[in-house]
């Protein structure tokens, strides 16, 4: 075998083991390219060019390089090819339809819906013939029913009224009322009413029947008898007694004692007592709550909540919880089962305004020299209310020398407080005043360069600096206001549990029938 030969073998046979390729198709590919190259189609020499030239360039790369501009180009010949073949924005022309001959209207008017609000007078109907003649005057309904309720804010004239209740039955019907539904009418209360028939056309219908709830305790029905309005009022009874839940604590209480029955608003007024006494997120599991609250309910099932009268909190770990409302001196609030009440402090302010100058010695505005400034004073705009920082009984209120419109209200224990330089006073001497009362509005009266108030605090008949004295009050129950203070919450706790049946089967009383001058009798 010839050299040349022989080394193409090995050389072969060493890209067969190394490259893995046959040695048959080395061989080939060796023949093939060392042969002349056979003409291409159009199709693989237009592949070609495709490949090599770039016909969509980036235009924001390499540009002003001939690539960039031939893409330049073909973007303007695009654009421009796509104005010259773009069909315009005339209008197409088409044909009219046809017009509706007058059976035609009135047959599609027949199957149209127009709104009843604008005048709309189609429907699915038949169309009109010569037989239909006008008529002059429509009949009327003799009666109408109809459903009113009073909303939130209302009252029963303003509810009557927007029914289509004449004026004149209006104040036939409140001035029956009035005596019954003096606190106002419950909103939501629901209103039957019948409209009779009219005289003439120009002239309102009159109220023939009116019918609602006056009260829980009271249905009121309105009926014309002889042309006359008379009233029927049907007494319903009612039983007072307050309603008692209690339950075991689980995951929420609000969630618990809303599924043993208790009112909404009677467990978030249980929770605000009961977070003032102890924190709520100490409350766990297995502490027994125990609420009574107000509970009208009639014989009809209807039911009214009232206010909270009783919160109580047995807990398993910590101290207990047992409040009473109780209204003692006129003032209604929560006392604990000892007879102690709650404790109020002073407010923080006596104004709203800012302070302005502080308690010690200063040199005066006006007079020009140093002296005692015997309180603290607070910049205020000229008329804004003053009020009282906590309970007491005015022991002056009217001119006092440099203080100028001036109020003093002793507080108990040899402390009391002072008010000048007011515009004017609200409140008079030997009145007792309540924790945020207004008692005057600032002024710039006496010894004053501007509108403010001078507020000084005493002990014992001696100025003291008001930011270093803390005092509160706190009401004590004694005597016999202690004794009927236990009393109510004994019977309170020895109420049973749940809401009951109240009612025995009885017959109902008899309605009372009063007609307008009977009632003023």
């Amino acid at each position: 075998m010839p050299l040349g030969v022989a080394g193409l073998f090995q050389d072969s046979q060493v890209g067969f083991q190394q490259g893995g390729a046959p040695m048959s198709l080395w061989m080939a590919d060796s023949l093939r390219a060392g042969a002349p190259a056979r003409p291409q189609d159009w199709r693989t020499r237009l592949r070609d060019w495709a490949e090599d030239v770039e016909l969509v360039p980036d235009l924001g790369q390499r540009i002003g390089s001939r690539t960039w501009f031939r893409g330049l180009a073909t973007c303007f010949g695009l654009c421009a090819s796509a104005l010259y073949l773009s069909p315009g924005f005339q209008p197409v022309p088409g044909a009219p339809g046809p017009t509706l001959s007058d059976a035609h209207y009135d047959e599609v008017r027949s199957q149209m819906l127009t709104p009843l609000a604008l005048g709309g007078d189609s429907g699915h109907r038949m169309g009109a013939t010569d037989a239909v003649q006008p008529l002059r005057e429509t009949p009327e309904r003799p009666q109408i029913e109809l459903s009113a309720q009073v909303g939130s804010s209302d009252t029963l004239a303003r509810a009557l009224s927007r029914a289509g209740v004449s004026s004149a039955d209006v104040a036939a019907v409140v001035g029956m009322a009035g005596a019954d539904i003096g606190g106002g009418i419950k909103p939501g209360t629901r209103l039957n009413i019948v409209l009779g028939r009219r005289a003439s056309r120009d002239r309102p219908r009159p109220l023939d029947h009116l019918a609602f709830r006056a009260r829980l305790d009271l249905d009121m029905r309105f009926e014309r008898l002889g042309g006359v309005l008379s009233v029927q009022r049907v007494p319903i009874r009612v039983d007072d007694t307050p309603l008692r839940i209690q339950g075991v604590v689980g995951e929420s209480i609000y969630r618990s004692a809303r599924a043993a029955g208790a009112p909404p608003k009677a467990v978030q007024a249980f929770l605000r007592v009961i977070a003032k006494q102890v924190d709520l997120g100490s409350i766990g599991a297995g502490d027994r709550y125990d609420i009574v609250t107000e509970y009208r309910q009639a014989e009809t099932g209807d039911v009214e909540v009232g206010e909270l009268l009783y919160a109580g909190l047995n807990r398993a770990r910590g101290r207990s919880v047992d409040m009473l409302k109780w209204t003692s001196n006129g003032r209604t609030e929560w006392f604990e089962a000892s007879g102690v009440g709650e404790r109020r402090g002073v407010l923080a302010a006596p104004v709203a305004g800012r302070m302005s100058s502080g308690y010690g010695r200063r040199r005066h505005p006006i007079l020009g020299y140093t002296r005692m400034h015997a309180g603290i004073d607070f910049a205020a705009r000229y008329g804004s209310p003053i009020y009282a920082v906590t309970d007491g009984v005015v022991t002056y209120a009217g001119r006092h020398g440099g203080h100028g419109n001036y109020v003093r209200i002793q507080h108990g224990g040899g402390l009391a407080t002072g008010y000048a330089h007011m515009s004017r006073i609200a409140a008079d001497r030997g009145q007792r005043v309540r924790r945020g009362q207004v008692i005057g509005y600032v002024g710039s009266t006496g010894l004053s360069t501007g509108p403010h108030l001078h507020y000084e605090l005493y002990r014992n008949g001696a100025t003291v600096n008001p930011l270093s004295v803390k005092f509160t009050t706190t009401s004590q129950l004694a005597g016999r206001e202690l004794a009927a203070f236990r009393a109510k919450l004994a019977a309170y706790k020895g109420l049973a549990v749940g809401p009951h049946q109240r009612f025995a089967q009885a017959a109902a009383p008899a309605p009372t029938l009063a007609t307008p001058t009977q009632r003023g009798k």
